[in-house]
């Protein structure tokens, strides 16, 4: 399994310590805004085994971020392939972060860092990324890691209902492009 480090972060494999502050951050309603809801402590732990499980099985996947400095659990990010029935195909890249890490630029670091490893280790010939039309954040770190805004990408979630939620955008960043 691969284990990516930055300056600030390192990205690895999930431990049980991490399942008390990721539950934390999946019951924080303004964590989870641009999704439609919370998780349960149960749920969060399934999403780590399933994320662990497939780092184990790729070498790469959804990773835990922690902070070198200080250790601490701040979230995840990495890269997963795209779900079938989705209008796209290819590999995903993602991150969500406590509340407590925003506005440190450490998911603009962990995002580079992760698609990196995509582009060079894994030569992938681009890394995609997903949001909701309304989750400005996320779109922003897009655009800093270097990813481009593709229109014709655009879809609506069929499992969401009808609201903000449902409208998604897509960004891509192709390896020749950087």
């Amino acid at each position: 399994m691969y284990e990516l480090k930055t300056e600030r972060l390192v990205l690895r494999g999930w431990r049980e310590a991490d399942l008390g502050p990721w539950a934390a951050m999946n019951a924080d309603p303004e964590v989870r805004r641009y999704f439609s809801r919370v998780l349960t402590p149960e749920q969060s732990a399934a999403s780590a085994a399933r994320f662990q499980a497939g780092l184990e099985e790729r070498g790469w996947g959804w990773w835990a971020v922690e902070v070198v400095a200080t250790g601490e659990f701040i979230g995840l990010t990495g890269l997963d392939p795209v779900d079938e029935g989705m209008p796209f195909t290819g590999v995903e890249a993602g991150w969500r972060l406590a509340r407590s890490a925003w506005g440190q630029g450490y998911a603009t670091e962990a995002a580079l860092a992760a698609v990196s490893f995509g582009l060079d280790a894994l030569a992938l010939p681009e890394v995609l990324a997903v949001t909701t039309a309304t989750n400005l954040p996320s779109q922003a770190v897009m655009r800093r890691i270097g990813m481009t805004y593709d229109p014709t990408g655009d879809f609506d979630d069929p499992e969401e209902p009808e609201g903000p939620l449902r409208r998604n955008v897509l960004y891509r960043l192709a390896r020749t492009t950087r």
